[in-house]
């Protein structure tokens, strides 16, 4: 940094050796204010050199910014001075390095290819998959010793494969022969293969943190050493989650339903309660409706609604379906607040709870009391939230049916491996819980704004039991905008953060060691915002201030941060396939990474502050808009990316030729950075949704009535509470008027319900009606042959399991790009044409820094 700005200062000062050089101030100042030795003619000679784009003859406004930039960067940025002779020749070794790949992968192509043709035996993926399975079913593995012998051999083995120092040549071959087992493991179904695709991945990272921890730490400078640290510990965050997360979700349990007795005198009574503080009317209805229709003994099912708004059109609707209603003097602690209230006034042996937007299937309670009638220690029994509108990733990314939403790994993959380990959360809804034993630990946790999983996990230090039924039997609102889910997911990172301080379930009694494993992944996904911001702007340590983060040779970093990342998206992909596609974690972590760090940090320093905060459901948006309040964060760093970006280029252009790989590496992960901020812009990008009820997809029989007395058979498109969408049978053509009064009937079970509609619109075999004037009974009758059916979720939509994760990067890239185009295009002056963007663009290029032309006398 220094040689820089003393040869800008000698040089125009006419000094000859280092010795006589001033401070580092009076070296930058010296440029616009030291009268020089050789006279003014010979300063501007020497200013050309170091400030190559301002044109000195023709000044103009703009040069003052350039001129301020230059000096900036030459005081605080160290340039190119430091030789790596290690990275010599760089592109040079890149292009053997990609010819010696390709032709390994032919190679290795045809050689599979022959094996396979072979031993076709050894290659068939079921023969495989029944012969791993049989041998893990092994009697023998229910020897402890043999178990713990196997444990012992494998931490040794995977400790001198990670610890092992190799040279570049040993790192790709070690990484290409793991590669190609795994890719031939991964054709192999079952959960053994996912065993051992996860030993895998876990290996190769470990060994890519042991290398940067032990070899790649540059302390030569204060800069250097302090982005060094920081995107190394964000690194070692990022591998403990892995870790855990392979822990957490190594096996599934997949319990099944347990069966009640035949005898229903047998069956318990059960108290549900439906808490509400502020949300519409119309979102609650359906689910006290559909709650009050559940298959349960009359006399023993007792449905409550807590009502925290005190409003009376709530109280009215309540008394008039049957429902209890219960309100409480005073309103602390929000939502567990209200539960507790309603436990000391009610009688119940369990209790059931929902949100008030989530409606319940018949079977809701024959599906999850079972299992409290076998075990007597058995406190909680949670199933899925599936969510039938669609959240704010899905429709402005335009998703929905087409990628997994947010909670669907959550749901789908880690609550069944929680399961495992006795580690099933309380999420707060869509769940049942033994009374006596939720008495014991205080009722609902208080003193976090998560109590939910504070809850369970009081209720798993005192020994009791929890399960999962991975069966949707209850279906609800997703939150409608971003700022809403934002705000939901604040609140959420803010309880974890309150848990993990005050309740930490690393430390006190009555945890297994798995469980504590579980509860301590939960906290740190959401502690995530500080290293998700690291990896968002650590590129431009190098490209803007020239430190060296990770001090090694450009093709070493290669090869040990691309097996590191294709491991874990190969075992991830593997593992969570079907609930979670590859890279769209980082879009989720990307979205939320600024709003979590401040909530988080507070809590984890304060935990008593904040508050709770509800969540908003069933509203709507009457135009398309963009939430430019949310987007700052994103607009800040995307500019900030594109800045390094700028450098990297301007590097490229006139940096020294060892430099080049670095350059390019950090330039391609802030283009990566970029495309992942060009996505969380996309979703700051709120589409019309003017819907008041959301529509779900399904195909049930219904038969049409005309008013004239035909009747035709025909089927759903799609339904709501307020209509449906219908299509006729053998391309049936009806000729009819809009509005006309009609009538569709639906069956449940062995009953038909009647209700009356209006058409709104028909073309060729297909027309759509709302419904007119339902009487509170019809509306009830609706939504038990709708949302409440036992088999309304049964087919929702299932989603495949990820063929290749290459596919889901380039839905990434494409969406970010397609965003960021539009953002460019939107920063063009409205009715200029690509010439004048780009001129724009040109002109902010200029501003940047250049690399000096130095030059003898």
């Amino acid at each position: 940094m220094r040689r820089a700005v003393w040869a800008a200062f000698s040089l125009a000062c006419g000094l000859r050796h280092p010795a006589d050089s001033p401070s580092m101030s009076l070296a930058v100042l010296s440029l616009l204010f030291v009268t020089p030795a050789q006279g003014w003619e010979a300063w501007a000679r020497r200013a050309r050199a170091y400030f190559p784009h301002v044109d000195f003859d023709r000044p103009s406004l703009a040069d003052a910014l350039r001129i301020l930039l230059q000096l900036l960067w030459l005081a605080l940025v160290k340039p190119p001075g430091r030789h790596m002779a290690y990275e010599s020749d760089m592109l040079s070794a890149l292009r053997d390095a990609r010819r010696l790949a390709s032709r390994a992968f032919d190679a290795w192509r045809r050689g599979f290819a022959a094996l396979a043709a072979r031993y076709p035996s050894c290659f068939d993926p079921e023969r495989l998959r029944r012969t791993t399975e049989g041998m893990a079913g092994y009697a023998a593995w229910e020897s402890a010793a043999l178990r713990y012998a196997c444990y012992l051999m494998t931490a040794m083995l995977a400790a001198i494969c990670v610890t092992t120092p190799f040279d570049e040549s040993s790192q790709a071959v070690f990484s290409a022969v793991l590669l190609l087992i795994a890719l031939w493991v991964r054709r192999i179904p079952g959960q053994v293969s996912n065993l051992v695709l996860m030993v895998f991945s876990m290996v190769i990272s470990t060994r890519y943190i042991w290398w940067r921890a032990t070899s790649t730490i540059n302390d030569d400078t204060w800069l250097n050493l302090t982005f060094g640290l920081i995107l190394l510990m964000a690194e070692i965050f990022a591998w403990i989650v892995l870790l855990l997360g392979f822990f957490q979700s190594s096996w599934t349990l997949k319990r099944l339903v347990a069966p009640l007795p035949e005898d229903n005198e047998r069956w318990p009574t059960v108290d549900v309660f439906i808490p509400i503080y502020n949300e519409p009317l119309r979102v609650l209805k359906p689910t006290v409706m559909a709650a009050l229709a559940l298959d349960w003994p009359f006399d023993k099912l007792r449905v409550h609604v807590l009502d925290d708004g005190c409003r009376e059109e709530v109280r009215t609707f309540a008394e008039s379906v049957g429902a209890g209603y219960i309100v409480r003097p005073e309103h602390k602690h929000a939502k567990a607040g209200n539960i507790n209230h309603a436990l000391g006034v009610t009688s119940a042996c369990f209790v059931a709870i929902f949100d008030c937007d989530h409606i319940p299937t018949r079977s809701f309670l024959k599906s999850t009391m079972g299992g409290f009638l076998k075990d007597d220690k058995l406190a909680l029994v949670q199933t899925p939230h599936h969510f039938f509108s669609a959240d704010p990733f899905e429709r402005n990314l335009d998703t929905h049916g087409k990628v997994p939403n947010e909670g669907e790994l959550f749901y789908g993959r880690v609550q069944d491996g929680n399961d495992l380990w006795n580690a099933t959360f309380f999420c707060g809804s869509c769940a049942v819980l033994r009374r006596s034993h939720l008495m014991e630990v205080g009722g609902i946790a208080t003193d976090t704004v998560t109590e939910d999983a504070h809850t369970s996990l009081k209720l798993h230090r005192l020994g009791y039991r929890s399960s999962y039924i991975n069966v949707v039997q209850a279906a609800g609102l997703a939150t409608e905008s971003l700022s809403a889910h934002i705000g939901q997911r604040i609140r959420w990172a803010r309880g974890m953060a309150q848990i993990f301080r005050c309740d930490n379930p690393l430390l006190g009694k009555g945890l297994s060691l798995a469980q504590r494993f579980c509860y301590l992944n939960a906290m740190l996904h959401f502690l995530n915002g500080v290293p998700r911001l690291v990896f968002l702007t650590s590129p431009m340590a190098f490209l803007i201030f020239h430190a060296y983060t990770i001090y090694a040779p450009a093709l070493g970093i290669v090869l040990y941060v691309v097996p590191h990342m294709i491991f874990s998206v190969l075992s991830n992909s593997r593992l969570n396939g079907r609930f979670r596609r590859s890279f769209w974690s980082e879009v989720y972590e990307t979205v939320l990474a600024w709003y979590i760090v401040i909530p988080t940090t507070v809590a984890l320093l304060f935990p008593g502050l904040g508050k709770f905060n509800v969540t908003a459901k069933g509203g709507v948006m009457n135009q398309d808009f963009v939430d430019w309040d949310i987007s700052k964060p994103y607009l800040c760093l995307l500019a900030f990316n594109l800045l390094g970006i700028g450098f990297g280029a301007w590097r490229l252009a006139a940096g020294p030729d060892y430099e080049m790989g670095t350059a390019v590496i950090n330039m391609f992960w802030a283009g990566y950075n970029a495309m992942l901020l060009g996505v969380a812009l996309a979703v700051a990008r709120e589409l019309r949704q003017v819907r008041v009820a959301h529509r779900v997809r399904a195909s049930l029989p219904v038969t049409l009535h005309l008013p004239d007395g035909r009747a035709y058979r025909c089927w759903t498109l799609d339904y709501s509470e307020g209509g449906m969408a219908l299509q006729l049978a053998r391309e049936l053509r009806l000729s009819l008027a809009r509005d006309a009064e009609l009538t569709v009937s639906l069956r449940l079970g062995e009953r038909s319900f009647a209700f009356p509609c209006q058409l709104v619109f028909a073309k060729g075999d297909r027309l759509s009606v709302r419904f007119a004037d339902l009487s509170l009974e019809q509306e009830g009758e609706l939504v038990q042959c709708t949302f409440g059916r036992p088999d309304a979720w049964v087919a929702r939509e299932e989603f495949k399991q990820e063929s290749s994760p290459l596919g889901s990067a380039l839905d990434i890239l494409r969406m970010g790009w397609h965003s960021l185009r539009g953002l460019l295009l939107l920063a063009v002056p409205s009715g200029a044409d690509s010439r004048r963007g780009s001129v724009a663009l040109k002109w902010l290029l200029s501003l940047l820094p250049r690399q000096p032309f130095l030059t003898q006398d």
